[in-house]
């Protein structure tokens, strides 16, 4: 491969997979990173931690050094805003923090500017006189976002806190204000907390954050954040499922209900947009225009069961980064496709989750006759101290026996983490629900029993659905 001029937009995992795996490729390549902050490869998703003192300072966040980066011999352009592409002239319009512009040829360029916060129609959240981190109001997704929280709570001292949302970073970021020793309230528009699972183990998730202290409110929609005169207390004014209103006073609010993806700049210069308004890619990570890729939370992902959708996961974006680094420098590499396969601990619960739901499995227009099963199979042998049960949800086709999903709620050591990815393995390789049970996994007393507890809940789903299985069982070679 010829070495080639390669602009990567974006310093977080797609960005900077896309830039090492074309210097790994092709050392002699010329590759820059465009980064429109100072925080070059940081985990977005280990900010929850630093807020909670676990991990003890900001920089050891990072994945690697600004200088680890530029050890490649990459160049990183930090605190730089990418701000035009010139597609037929091949040039990236770049702004420094001085208000400095420059003109950066390329012959490929890869887009991976990530995603932004969702910004929910609450009142005193827009407009001239929105309320924000200086009235100890947060959204939180960047480092620079992270900041104003800990300048907050270190300059506030604030006893109390409400979280507006109970996803992934909502649930993270209760239990780091619980840990450093916050009042929590917790409140989430939709009927259960952690919507990515079903609603059973949801409350599950809901139960451990009570036992911890967190006061959790459910089907309850925020309408607005309004401050008192003197500025030194916060009201959270809502409307709960039965239509009774109510403020809560705090001294502290983090809004965190999503993210949604930053395209603006390749949707300006042409590129076709696609699901969630994403960035639409095809499985080499090409965009619409010519030589631009894009990877990561700013594009479409292609999901083994349903096709094109929008996922953004950290996994994906380093996956995908590094295949249109490698695609960027003339490759042919293709994205396998993922699974959605995630997880997340709630104190010492874990709830992680892969594939399908009921309802996806039947909205993906596959023909499947989906249906779940619950079961409760210890992580360990009985007899051994400290078993404890896992809640796994398997979700089937009747039709043909195929696995479609799987969802687990466990302790943290009973490895809910590995075994949510022993499904995800056999749904990345289309197997039937029946033949996780045929897999030879490890067993010893302590750690597991002779059929695993993913084996003991397949088992389970299948004596629940055995006749209409049995009856119409696909071979393999006829599974999809």
């Amino acid at each position: 491969m010829a070495s080639k001029r390669i602009v990567a937009i974006g310093g977080s995992d797609a960005g900077i997979s896309a830039a090492l795996r074309a210097r790994e490729l092709d050392p002699d390549s010329e590759v820059t990173v465009v980064g429109a902050d100072a925080y070059p490869n940081f985990s977005i998703c280990g900010i929850p931690y630093y807020v909670s003192g676990e991990v003890g300072h900001w920089s050891n966040l990072a994945h690697r050094t600004l200088a680890d980066l530029k050890a490649t011999g990459m160049q990183v352009r930090t605190d730089t805003l990418a701000t035009d592409i010139d597609v037929t002239g091949k040039q990236l319009t770049v702004r420094d923090a001085e208000g400095r512009t420059d003109q950066l040829p390329y012959d490929a360029l890869i887009v991976g500017t990530g995603a932004v916060s969702t910004r929910p129609p609450i009142e005193g959240l827009s407009g001239p006189d929105a309320l924000g981190p200086q009235d100890g109001v947060h959204l939180l997704h960047s480092m620079g976002d992270t900041f104003e929280v800990m300048q907050s709570l270190a300059e506030r001292r604030p006893r109390s806190a409400v979280v507006v949302g109970a996803g992934y970073i909502g649930l993270e970021m209760a239990e780091a204000l619980t840990t450093r020793g916050l009042s929590v309230t917790q409140i989430e528009a939709l009927p259960e907390v952690l919507p990515t699972v079903d609603a059973e183990l949801g409350a599950l998730v809901r139960d451990a954050l009570a036992a911890h202290g967190v006061e959790v409110i459910t089907g309850t929609q925020v309408s607005a954040i309004t401050r008192t005169a003197a500025g030194d207390l916060l009201h959270v004014h809502a409307t709960g499922p039965d239509g009774t209103t109510f403020t809560r006073g705090t001294d502290l609010v983090l809004v965190v209900v999503g993210v949604r993806p930053d395209t603006a700049l390749a949707a300006t210069a042409g590129a076709r947009l696609g699901a969630k308004g994403a960035i639409d890619v095809d499985e080499y990570m090409r965009t619409s225009l010519p030589d631009v890729y894009a990877a990561g939370d700013c594009a479409v992902t292609h999901h083994r069961l349903l096709g094109k959708t929008w996922l953004p996961l950290g996994t994906t974006a380093h996956k995908q980064g590094r295949i249109a680094g490698e695609n960027a420098l003339g490759g042919t590499r293709w994205f396998a496709g993922s699974l959605g396969t995630h997880v997340v601990k709630v104190f010492d619960l874990v709830a992680a989750r892969t594939g399908l739901r009921d309802a996806e499995a039947q909205s993906a227009g596959r023909g499947w006759t989906p249906a779940t099963t619950p079961s409760r199979p210890d992580d360990h042998k009985a007899y051994y101290p400290g078993a404890t049960p896992i809640s796994i949800r398997i979700t089937g086709d009747t039709t043909s026996g195929l696995l479609l999903g799987a969802q687990l709620v466990g302790r943290r050591g009973a490895e809910v983490s590995k075994r949510v990815d022993t499904y995800a393995t056999a749904l990345f390789h289309a197997m039937a629900v029946d033949g996780v049970s045929e897999l030879d996994l490890s067993y010893t007393p302590p750690l597991g029993s002779p059929w695993d507890a993913v084996q003991i809940a397949a088992q389970t789903w299948m004596n629940e659905h055995h006749l209409d299985v049995q009856r119409r069982m696909l071979t393999p070679s006829e599974l999809p």
